[in-house]
């Protein structure tokens, strides 16, 4: 479909929307607050100082519904400047490319690309081509590319991998810091989340003073199933859609992906403990990390003084690591902040038809304010 057509089907879609006052809002602007630690100014991972984040949403037709996001951990050159690292498999069921280089080396050296389960070759080699061709890289022969999935096959026509090595770089080079964009776009265009449309969504905390006032950002992209919870409130038990539920054939299988940026001092043993709590975040929201769901954290700082440099004249490398004494705070940032990241997914996601002519309904807001009202949870 050409780029204008698709404009313009794009465009339609957000008139129909508006048209009819069903403009989507954010967890907390409905008076949902989730945790107790105070968000950044965007309440996004970008209020991590130097992290940007880009899309390339593609939806044309009726069956095409996919795309690509991609999150760079500061706006330099990451392959010469690396940033500590880790990752943690809360299922494995996936395909993380790049998670063993990060796992022994505790670096990342690359963007994190998102997109779809088939797109993942595509996306490695697109990222391998940007960095190869970045100022300063002219003799680089080795490049680990990292990219994450989930499958979308539902609505989206996934065996025709219609994610091109373009679309990759163009989510590169539009990312962006402020305020992101979240729902039914980029690698969550096609996603399902506990039955209902999931897709990208993000969220920050920011420590006190006493804690050292660093901040906590979070990235997901939601396709996944168990029993849903806003806030502690029991939402798939009382709207009658679950895992396990006789009436709905949900199998829960899907994928996480979770990505934490942090500018604490943080170092890659320290920072995979993190990437361990955002589980508990998603274990808040009903997630079950289901027997075929890929569910994957990782986690990276982008601290100035923690950078790795490519090439160095020095045998050793001394910085100020934060003490396992200070993490707690840190913890709890990261297990708020995936919580309400996952919310944002579904609370900004719309309705979306598909493949096949199949559809997904997004969560039904008046609902679940109305439960969310029952319970005292606003």
């Amino acid at each position: 479909m050409p780029m204008r057509l698709t404009f313009i089907l794009i465009l339609l879609m957000v008139m129909y929307t508006q048209a009819w006052g069903q403009e989507r809002k954010r967890v907390r602007e409905y008076g949902v607050k989730v945790g107790v630690l105070p968000t950044g100014k965007y309440n996004a991972i970008t209020d991590v100082a130097g992290v940007t984040v880009g899309h390339m949403t593609l939806l044309e037709g009726e069956n095409i519904r996919t795309g690509v996001t991609t999150i760079l951990p500061h706006e330099g050159n990451v392959f010469q400047q690396k940033v500590p690292a880790a990752v943690h498999v809360g299922n494995g069921f996936g395909k993380l490319a790049g998670s063993t280089q990060i796992k022994e080396l505790g670096n990342l050296e690359s963007p994190i690309i998102l997109t779809n389960t088939l797109g993942v070759g595509t996306a490695m080699n697109a990222v391998v081509g940007y960095i190869l061709e970045q100022a300063g890289n002219e003799q680089v022969q080795s490049v680990n590319a990292v990219v994450g999935e989930t499958n979308d096959g539902y609505l989206n026509d996934i065996r025709g991998r219609h994610v091109r090595e373009e679309h990759v770089l163009q989510a590169i080079q539009q990312a962006k810091s402020g305020p992101v964009q979240e729902g039914n776009v980029g690698a969550g265009t096609g996603t399902v989340c506990f039955g209902w449309k999931g897709g990208i969504g993000t969220s920050s905390r920011k420590l006190p003073e006493s804690a050292g006032a660093y901040t906590v950002g979070v990235l997901v992209q939601t396709n996944y199933g168990g029993v849903l919870q806003v806030n502690g409130v029991p939402v798939g038990k009382e709207l009658d859609q679950y895992f396990m539920n006789q009436q709905i054939k949900d199998s829960a299988d899907g994928s996480c992906m979770i990505i934490v940026a942090t500018d604490a001092p943080v170092d890659a043993r320290n920072l995979e403990r993190m990437a361990m709590r955002a589980m508990m975040g998603l274990a808040k929201t009903g997630g079950i990390a289901s027997n075929g769901s890929g569910d994957y954290v990782i986690a990276f700082s982008t601290n100035s003084e923690m950078r790795i440099p490519y090439t160095s004249g020095e045998k050793t490398q001394a910085a100020p690591i934060l003490r396992n004494d200070e993490m707690s705070p840190l913890f709890m940032a990261a297990i708020e902040a995936t919580e309400e990241a996952i919310l944002n997914s579904m609370f900004m996601a719309e309705d979306m038809a598909g493949k096949e002519g199949r559809k997904v309904d997004a969560l039904p807001l008046k609902k679940v304010l109305k439960l969310l009202k029952k319970y005292n949870a606003i």
